[in-house]
């Protein structure tokens, strides 16, 4: 017997058709049935109003997105063998690139395995589940992890806010597999980094920027001063300092973060100096006291998680930068980034613009990037496109 039947209202298959994955719930049609009807994550064949089969899809009916495709044909299962194959497809991707190092194995929609995340850290593993259609399949994901890669670890990272979203609980992060002990080493560009992936920020480290990361030393001289702002484990400072900036500071609001990074510094044989506080004030003090840094990075958390905040959001990205902008040396570097889905990148470059022109700078765009391969951009789902980061030269107002 195959699954139940989804259908859609008349025209609301265009974006499906277009590659799209996700079905929003005022898009079905509630006469022929309706959301509440289904389980979460039960799986269904979604049809187009006048019968067509568009493909297999899972469903929350307490969710704005109230199905995501997992296949084009129906009646498909997504049961242990499938995770194992698309895990085998998204493996051979990272592989080309990293080998069996540290990376995001998994990236949702962009890897065929829609609200998905899993990072790999040597042989521990951090699954992230953030919709209902792959929080009831969490173990049949942990089996078929432990089956293709023998992991020492698998840890739990379900404490993702945006689980809220899908009507799921907010859940600590445990080891659902073996044993983890203590924190865990990668590397990247041959420094070493130690990290937590059961108390680190979100799974534990922050693998999108790598390629970005890369960038930083031809802008680095010798003896500059570096300021990295929401430096977490410090990747970007200790970079700096790695291409011969004399003075690196480090700031975060997070205690553990700042002890996170005076242990990767000490574990290079690198110094940094740290600063624990809220990112606003900080920059408020430095500006008081003179001070000002050759390159500044600027790499917050999402300010705009919903639409709804867009507005509000985009006045922090300006006032953020502009704040930078202020301890920024007359000739200086300045790296800045979102994360924010609803930040698109050309309002980040006229952002920094505006900023620029406010405190009377003139701003030189060098180069733009977004999230590294192990992050593959859906084209068909511009939300799976959310990281970017400008290298700006600020000069003195012409």
């Amino acid at each position: 017997m195959g699954h139940a039947e989804l259908r859609l209202k008349k025209n609301e298959d265009r974006r499906l058709r277009a590659g799209h994955a996700w079905i929003f719930s005022n898009e079905i049609d509630s006469e022929a049935c309706r959301l509440t009807d289904f389980e979460p994550g039960q799986l269904v064949n979604v049809l187009a109003q006048g019968g067509k089969p568009m493909g297999t899809a899972y469903v929350n009916p307490h969710s704005l997105i109230g199905g995501r495709m997992i296949s084009r044909q129906t009646d498909v299962e997504l049961d242990k063998s499938l995770i194992k194959h698309r895990l085998n497809i998204a493996h051979g991707l990272r592989k080309k690139l990293y080998g069996e190092g540290a990376c995001r194995l998994v990236f949702g929609e962009a890897d065929g395995l829609p609200g998905l995340v899993v990072e790999r850290f040597g042989d521990v593993y951090a699954v992230q589940a953030s919709t209902a259609g792959m929080d009831v399949r969490r173990d049949e994901v942990y089996q078929a992890i432990e089956e293709l890669y023998q992991p020492s670890a698998i840890v739990s990272r379900n404490d993702n806010p945006v689980r809220k979203l899908e009507n799921l609980p907010v859940e600590s992060p445990e080891t659902v597999f073996g044993a983890l002990d203590g924190l865990v080493e990668i590397e990247e560009a041959g420094l070493r980094f130690s990290l937590d992936p059961l108390g680190g920020q979100k799974t534990g480290w922050f693998f999108d920027q790598r390629p970005l990361r890369e960038r930083l030393p031809a802008y680095v001289d010798k003896g500059a001063r570096v300021l990295d702002l929401y430096s977490y484990l410090g990747a970007w400072g200790l970079r700096a300092a790695h291409a011969g900036a004399d003075e690196v500071l480090c700031v975060d609001s997070s205690e553990a973060a700042i002890a996170g990074i005076q242990r990767n510094a000490e574990l290079n044989g690198l110094s940094v100096n740290t600063l624990e506080g809220d990112v606003m004030a900080v920059l408020k003090e430095l500006r008081q006291n003179g001070e000002k840094f050759d390159v500044i990075v600027c790499d917050p958390p999402a300010l705009i998680k919903r639409r709804k905040d867009i507005k509000q959001g985009k006045k922090a990205y300006r006032q953020l930068n502009q704040a930078a902008l202020q301890v920024l040396a007359k000739d200086g570097i300045l790296v800045s980034a979102s994360c924010s889905a609803h930040m698109p990148r050309d309002e980040l470059i006229r952002t920094v613009q505006a900023s620029a022109r406010h405190v009377d700078r003139a701003a030189q765009l060098l180069e733009i990037g977004g999230q590294g391969p192990d992050h593959p951009i859906h084209p068909a789902i511009p939300e799976t496109a959310y990281l970017k980061t400008a290298f700006f030269r600020v000069l003195p107002s012409w």
